[in-house]
């Protein structure tokens, strides 16, 4: 929009150089000009609206207001006796409809100092609670107050349906030099659409954008944000919140469902359910599958379907396409009263190019850099935060704050951290930046990161923080008191390429890569590690886990079930994206929903009933889970059998242990002696081969007795058979009440 448009009449010549930049939508401060002021003896008001014939302040119609010249700014002269704030204009536009409504340049600046100066220091993690559009009630009149932050702004306004999307009706005052613009306009309601129109100070450019701080969106490929309600969502979780905050998850089971909600499941006709519908549907599948926790691909509100969510344009808004964000909460809500924990993904490293969002604000590199080299990355054709301005900081901050308090979400899965740590990530030499050492470390990101980890682990103590983090960098997840980022869990990444990579290799050949199995176990325990097979690994050609494996159809089944039993008793927290649970055979496609119609063939049914059997057996079985982060919970029986391809090992919890064995070819080993660590009678507690699966139905059925025979540096060993392309779970059987010793210390008879 241009300044003629804004002033197709001739200018007056009395106007003030302050009432011309009124007129043409160029003042940063209409209070000054707009309103009620003393002039003279008596009181002026003022009022610029662009559509009005006529005006009248109040609404008996005596006190008509004058127009001056042929422009739209409208004067009416009188005592202060006659007016008392806050008043009514009454005005008619060019088609005889009139309206009547509170100016709202007679209110009073409505955002505190305090509030203005911890944001701009980047302290105020609940910046969302003052910036944005917010029902409040004003002199006790209703209406919504709008705040953004735009510091190369000449000027910004509200803009939406209520003033035909006009910039030039309802220009925002500045407060000061914190760069925040705000404005009370009475009478608007939530449900209100609008956006803000900026003109940037140095060029004159127009920009229309959608509220970075909006909590609610229309539908894409609208854009337009939608004025939120304070939400009176009951919630029912209180016992769940509760004992998160005594959550000790280092020594708990945490086996995580990655899920798409567009593609999870779908209606009959291929359209989306919504929260609800979802949450229903997905609570009941989950806990038949026994996972703990679901997590949610990014639910931020996003244009792009195709981009998963991960091109983020509203940062505190969960996306219109399942629903509003109350019935959100009742997603988050219904989990949690069965139990079941929810993580997402938050994507605080890169944020897309679209027009109407944050991509230069207003006008200038607001949220990202200006130099291309540490503002874009060129691979996703997004652009990078500034972490070193501190109001940037703050957005991201409140972000993070605002998915917790107010959706009660137990986690962050935070994306790309990798992209945020390297200032020279995927760039060619010469196109990027050194830090002010001369390093590739991005510094300010780093700072952003431990602070983000610091007060969230402060704030909301038992939810998580989880890194996907690609390379070696030391110490994600060791405090930052330590000198780490303070994570509380880092992907292992290194663990999923090199066990994908093995296990697409034909079985034949798997003796010569023997140690891509066993080299995770060098850096295991350096990092609380969770160990994904995520919704990356089975997208863009790279196959379904089902076709990653090698063999024909009995093999590949038995392949993946294999893959499963070893990824559910290595040390590490678990995540599995939806369809591997039954061996989806397509690639994951957004679009639609999952082969859910495999589940009719027996192989399908065997890898889901895997899973369900692993979870349970993980969950139960505290040696699996207790001590998933540390040395003393694994030890190896045997990680040299690469002439066999078989892995052997125990997991621990003090004196409790399970022996796992994992033969990696078709070849049945029969007579199979393994060292276990104490005598005793030993039982075949899972068998990925058992015919139940889809398997061989190969295995121990019978009780084991340990000999006493020294095997693999073991006092006492076993004989057993392992089963073809498959694992198997040891465990020592309780002696039953007749076997047990008598006690030589009786408790009824200790003396005093």
């Amino acid at each position: 929009m241009t300044d003629s448009q804004y002033s197709a009449q001739p200018m007056a010549p009395e106007l003030s150089e302050a009432l011309e930049k009124i007129v043409k939508a160029r003042h940063p401060d209409p209070f000054k000009v707009l309103g009620c002021h003393p002039h003279g003896k008596g009181i002026v008001v003022r009022a610029y609206l662009p559509h009005a014939t006529q005006a009248w302040v109040g609404t008996d119609g005596t006190r008509e207001m004058a127009r001056s010249s042929t422009t739209h700014l409208f004067e009416w002269h009188g005592e202060v006796k006659d007016l008392s704030l806050p008043y009514q204009i009454l005005w008619k536009d060019e088609r005889g409809e009139t309206y009547c409504q509170y100016d709202p340049y007679c209110f009073l600046p409505q955002l505190s100092d305090y509030d203005l100066h911890l944001f701009r220091e980047g302290k105020h993690w609940h910046a969302y609670r003052i910036l944005g559009s917010h029902p409040v009630t004003v002199n006790g009149i209703s209406g919504i107050l709008f705040a953004t932050w735009a510091p190369e702004a000449e000027r910004v306004s509200v803009v939406g349906d209520f003033n035909r999307w006009d910039g030039r009706c309802h220009p925002m005052r500045l407060r000061g030099l914190t760069g925040v613009w705000e404005l009370f306009i009475p009478g608007l309601k939530p449900g209100t659409l609008y956006k803000y129109e900026l003109r940037n100070r140095n060029y004159g450019s127009i920009h229309l954008k959608s509220d970075p701080y909006a909590q609610h969106f229309e539908l894409r490929p609208d854009t337009a944000a939608i004025v939120e309600a304070k939400s009176n969502y009951l919630w029912r979780d209180k016992k769940w919140m509760l004992q998160r905050k005594k959550f000790n998850w280092l020594h708990q089971p945490i086996s995580v469902y990655e899920v798409h909600l567009g593609s999870w499941q779908q209606d009959e006709n291929g359209k989306f359910l919504n929260y609800r519908q979802l949450v229903w549907r997905l609570v009941d599948y989950v806990l038949k599958m026994g996972f703990t926790h679901i997590e949610l691909l990014p639910v931020t509100e996003h244009p792009l379907d195709a981009s998963w969510g991960y091109q983020t344009t509203g940062y505190f808004a969960p996306t219109s396409r399942f629903g509003t964000p109350d019935e959100f909460r009742y997603f988050v809500d219904y989990c949690h009263l069965h139990g079941i924990g929810v993580f997402m993904d938050w994507v605080p490293g890169h944020f897309p190019k679209d027009a109407h969002a944050l991509a230069r604000f207003d006008g200038s590199a607001l949220y990202e850099h200006e130099d291309p080299r540490r503002g874009e990355h060129r691979d996703w054709g997004t652009l990078i935060f500034n972490y070193g301005r501190h109001e940037v900081k703050n957005f991201l901050l409140s972000s993070a704050f605002y998915w917790l308090e107010e959706f009660h979400i137990d986690g962050l899965r935070v994306d790309a951290v990798a992209s945020m740590l390297y200032l020279d990530y995927s760039r060619e030499e010469g196109d990027w930046i050194p830090n002010q050492y001369g390093g590739r470390e991005n510094l300010e990101a780093i700072e952003f990161l431990r602070e983000l980890n610091t007060v969230l682990h402060e704030q909301h103590p038992g939810a998580l923080v989880i890194a996907e983090e690609s390379t070696s960098w030391p110490m994600v997840s060791r405090p930052v008191y330590l000198g780490g980022l303070g994570f509380s869990i880092k992907w292992n990444m290194g663990w999923m390429n090199d066990t994908l990579l093995y296990m697409s290799k034909d079985p034949i050949h798997r003796h010569y890569h023997h140690d891509a199995l066993t080299f995770g176990l060098l850096y295991a325990f350096n990092e609380n590690f969770m160990l994904p097979l995520s919704h990356d690994e089975v997208v863009h050609g790279k196959k379904s886990l089902l076709y990653k494996m090698p063999g024909d159809e009995w093999q590949r089944f038995a392949n993946l079930r294999l893959l499963y039993t070893m990824m559910f008793t290595y040390p590490g927290k678990k995540l599995l994206f939806m369809g591997g649970e039954f061996g989806q055979g397509e690639e994951w496609n957004e679009s639609r929903t999952l082969d859910w119609y495999l589940l009719e063939y027996p192989f399908h049914q065997g890898v889901q009933m895997t899973i369900r059997d692993l979870n349970r057996l993980y969950c139960s079985l505290p040696a699996l889970h207790y001590q998933d982060f540390e040395r003393e919970g694994f030890e190896w029986i045997d990680c040299h059998d690469s002439a066999q391809s078989v892995l052997s090992y125990l997991r621990l919890k003090e004196d409790d242990f399970v022996v796992v064995v994992l033969n990696f070819t078709p070849v049945p080993r029969a007579n199979y002696r393994l060292g276990v660590p104490k005598a005793g009678v030993y039982v075949e507690y899972f068998n990925s081969d058992s015919s139940y699966y889809g398997g061989s139905n190969m295995g121990n059925s019978q009780d084991i007795q340990a000999d006493e025979i020294s095997w693999m540096g073991r006092p006492y060993s076993i004989n057993i058979t392992v089963p073809p392309l498959a694992g198997i779970v040891l465990q020592p059987k309780p002696p039953t009440k007749e076997e047990l010793p008598t006690p030589s210390f009786n408790p009824k008879k200790s003396s005093p």
